[in-house]
């Protein structure tokens, strides 16, 4: 029984590691630009799409591109789109992104069909992992270790470099940053590709485990929402925590109710935000009231 459980937990932290790099892009979007991304799970899935593309034509070491592709693509969205609704009400940008959400599945289902697209792990993360009572497959094992790195990486980029400096400044008061003679609209692009190419990530990691089709952003952008809400608006360590928990619940019941999976995170959520109606880490912005 104690090795079931802490098998279906550590693999419960591999499921809440790729929430929370969903999560994290949608968290920067908002933290840093007031822009409600509806859209977010579409740019997931084009991550995905994009990777089984470069894969069947150039091979595994092209896959690394796809994230690239997704951030410049999100960048075109920023400037031709999303800095229109710069200032307005958040329910305009929900609105527009939940269109543009609708418009990018239709064209996958253009480009690519509607049917599923196989992809499956490197031949080199085959097999599994034994570690005390604890198995987990090779691959999962590598997705554990990739996102936390590239948390750590995304942490110290914000913190450290002066270009963090700049979005973190940018996102609690944009007109001081403009005028300090920063040129606000190209970091916001910036700042709107970097949250598109972390869902691309995260769409190249859950390829081989989820079913690559049009419809993957629906099983993606609502825990984003659900983690972005319980860990607060605009909070990365916020994001990280409430996505670690909602994997490790849902991890959990899959095991021992798998017909309550899919309401365990909501479930989750009420019970925070009963207590912490901000979530766990959020600040009250004027920028957003």
């Amino acid at each position: 029984m104690l090795e079931t459980l802490l098998s279906q937990a550590t693999n419960g932290l591999v499921l809440g590691f790729l929430y929370v790099l969903i999560a994290v892009g949608l968290s920067v979007i908002f933290g840093m630009l007031g822009i409600v991304n509806f859209a977010h799970g579409a740019f997931f899935s084009l991550g995905a799409y994009f990777a089984v593309t470069l894969y069947k034509s150039f091979g595994w070491a092209a896959v690394i591109f796809a994230p690239i592709l997704v951030g410049i693509v999100g960048m075109i969205v920023e400037l031709l789109l999303i800095r229109r609704m710069y200032g307005k009400d958040p329910l305009v940008s929900l609105i527009v992104t939940f269109a543009l959400a609708l418009f990018i599945e239709a064209l996958i289902k253009l480009f690519w069909g509607a049917g599923g697209q196989p992809f499956s792990a490197p031949p080199f993360l085959a097999g599994f992992v034994e570690y005390g009572p604890i198995l987990l497959t090779k691959y999962r094992l590598a997705v554990l270790v990739t996102t936390v790195a590239l948390l750590l990486g995304l942490w110290a980029f914000l913190t450290y470099t002066p270009f963090g400096r700049i979005l973190r400044a940018g996102s609690r008061d944009a007109e001081m940053v403009g005028l300090l003679g920063i040129n606000l609209p190209r970091v916001l692009t910036g700042v709107f590709g970097l949250g598109c190419c972390i869902a691309g990530i995260a769409g190249l990691l859950a390829a081989p485990l989820w079913t690559v089709t049009p419809s993957m952003a629906a099983g993606a952008i609502m825990p984003a929402f659900v983690i972005v809400t319980i860990g607060g608006l605009g909070s990365y360590l916020g994001a990280i925590i409430a996505g670690l928990l909602v994997g490790v619940v849902t991890g959990l019941t899959i095991q021992f109710k798998p017909e309550a999976s899919a309401a365990a995170m909501y479930v989750l959520m009420a019970i925070i935000l009963l207590v912490r109606p901000r979530g766990l880490f959020g600040e009250r912005w004027e920028r957003f009231e």
